[in-house]
C-alpha cells in the first residue's frame, strides 16, 4: 500500500514538475501566433486604407463625370430648342440622338458612383473590423506574455 502511494505521489510530482514546462511551450506558441495575427491584421488594415483611398478617388471622378454629363445634356437641350425654333429637322434629329446618348452616359455614371459609395461603406466596415481584430490580438498577446 505504501509503495503504491509512493509511486502515485511520485507520478503526481513528476506531472506537477513537467506541467509548467509544457505550459510554457504552449504559451510561447500562443505568443508567436498572436504576433503573427497582429502582423496579418496590420497588413489587412493597410490594404483596407488603400482601398478606401481608391474608392474616394473613384467617387470624386464619378462626381466630375456626372457634372460634365449634366452640362453636356443641358447644352444639347439648348441646341435642340434653338434648332426647333429655326425649324431644322435634321439638326433636331441629331440633337435628340445626342440627348439620348448623354442621358445614357449620365445614368451609367450615377450607377458607378452608387457602386463606389457602396464599396466605400464595405471597406470602412472592413477597416473597423480589422482595427477591432488588431486590438483583440494585442490584448491576447499582452495576456499571454503576462502569463509567462
Amino acid at each position: 500500500m505504501r509503495l503504491k502511494t509512493a509511486l502515485a505521489m511520485t507520478g503526481m510530482a513528476v506531472a506537477l514538475l513537467t506541467a509548467p514546462t509544457l505550459a510554457q511551450d504552449v504559451r510561447s506558441d500562443d505568443v508567436k501566433q498572436d504576433r503573427k495575427d497582429i502582423r496579418q491584421d496590420r497588413r489587412d488594415l493597410r490594404s483596407d486604407r488603400r482601398d478606401i483611398r481608391a474608392d474616394r478617388k473613384d467617387i470624386r471622378q464619378d462626381t466630375k463625370d456626372i457634372r460634365s454629363d449634366r452640362r453636356d445634356l443641358s447644352a444639347d437641350r439648348r441646341e435642340l430648342a434653338a434648332d426647333r425654333k429655326a425649324g431644322d429637322k435634321d439638326a433636331v434629329k441629331g440633337d435628340l440622338k445626342d440627348i439620348r446618348v448623354d442621358r445614357k452616359d449620365l445614368k451609367t455614371d450615377v450607377k458607378d458612383r452608387r457602386a463606389d459609395v457602396r464599396d466605400l461603406r464595405h471597406d470602412q466596415r472592413d477597416r473597423r473590423q480589422d482595427r477591432r481584430d488588431l486590438r483583440h490580438d494585442r490584448r491576447d498577446l499582452k495576456a499571454d506574455q503576462a502569463a509567462k
